[in-house]
């Protein structure tokens, strides 16, 4: 899953890039147009407990990949250069400078949080709408050589989704069926990818949730938003302290209750629709995420393609039961240890053992 991080200039994401990926992820000499690629691990709070109760020889956690792409111009969409890179993004995580400050210049001349918003998804719009009207003109030339149709039925999705987006509406909120979407899914059409929107917050504002708030009551609904406030800054301050006990207790003492990268990675999982679950054994206790609503054999296949081909059956625990009762044999004591099928629905915290023949 790769989430792009996008915004205007200076408005703090190659500082949120540096806070999720780790300082070394961005190169020294960054050229304008350049794609950077980083991997943050997802600091879940359940895999330290496992870890706890299991003392595997190997602790792994699960991972996000994040890109930082070029800013957000004006003409970005008539040059194109910049949405060439989106095309393989699941979400996007839309950074804006919610933080004054006369000294870091704005294209604007000030921040304007939701201009920012605005101006965004009105240039995600528009290049989503400049692909449609293009496909659209293919379609009709192919279909007026011949009759097909699968082209057909291209053909009338894309003139319902060009009718959305004329209302200035994401393609995410736009419902689209099983068989829609094959005919789509290679097609870079960047409103349907689902957005979190950072804002940058000033040192002040650690803590204070009301702009996120106000911006979620105008937007959220409306163009499908959700909203996270990162005081970027101090934040990245936090993370040059030696110790988990110096920062935890300078976030304390500034009212910050989470970190940037716990905080953003749960909104990311959220919107990518991802669930967690757990493989555990002396060996190692390790981290993964399935979409929500798999079957097991789909989660087996996340862990290999051997499992899922040859899936017999899944042991489950769920990762409540072994925080309350502390092991695995007094999960299966308890009668909380279950055997389910192909047709099991995996649930976030479930610990799979998978049998299988292959």
């Amino acid at each position: 899953m790769n989430i792009g991080i996008i915004g205007l200039p200076q408005t703090g994401k190659k500082t949120l890039f540096r806070l999720l990926a780790g300082e070394g992820a961005l190169p020294p000499h960054l050229e304008p147009r350049a794609v950077v690629r980083g991997v943050a691990e997802v600091l879940d709070p359940r895999l330290d407990r496992l870890f706890e109760i299991f003392r595997p020889r190997k602790e792994t956690r699960a991972r996000l990949d994040f890109v930082l792409l070029p800013k957000i111009e004006e003409h970005a969409v008539s040059r194109d250069d910049i949405f060439r890179d989106m095309g393989e993004i699941d979400a996007f995580v839309h950074v804006v400078r919610a933080f004054a400050d006369a000294s870091v210049y704005h294209i604007w001349g000030a921040p304007d949080p939701a201009r920012e918003v605005e101006y965004a998804h009105t240039e995600l719009v528009l290049h989503d709408h400049l692909f449609v009207e293009k496909r659209l003109e293919r379609l009709e030339s192919d279909l007026k050589k011949f009759k097909d149709e699968r082209r057909m039925k291209e053909r009338d999705l894309l003139l319902r989704l060009r009718a959305h987006l004329d209302e200035e509406k994401p393609l995410r909120q736009c419902e689209i069926s099983e068989a829609e979407e094959a005919m789509i899914a290679s097609y870079p059409l960047l409103t349907r990818c689902e957005t979190i929107v950072a804002l940058n917050v000033g040192d002040e504002q650690a803590g204070d949730t009301a702009l996120a708030r106000e911006l979620e009551a105008r937007f959220g609904a409306k163009l499908g938003l959700s909203f996270v406030e990162i005081p970027m800054r101090l934040e990245a301050e936090i993370d040059q302290l030696d110790s988990a006990q110096e920062r935890a207790a300078f976030m304390a003492e500034m009212g910050i209750e989470d970190t940037a990268l716990h905080m953003l990675t749960m909104h990311c999982i959220g919107a990518l629709g991802l669930i967690s679950f757990f493989t555990v054994a002396p060996i190692e206790v390790r981290h993964w995420f399935v979409k929500r609503g798999s079957l097991a054999p789909r989660a087996a296949g996340v862990i290999h393609s051997d499992l899922e081909r040859g899936f017999i059956r899944a042991e489950v625990m769920h990762y409540e039961d072994i925080d309350a009762l502390g092991s695995e044999e007094k999960v299966k004591a308890a009668g909380k240890y279950h055997v389910k099928g192909k047709d099991y629905v995996v649930q976030d915290g479930d610990m799979l053992f998978i049998r299988f023949s292959v």
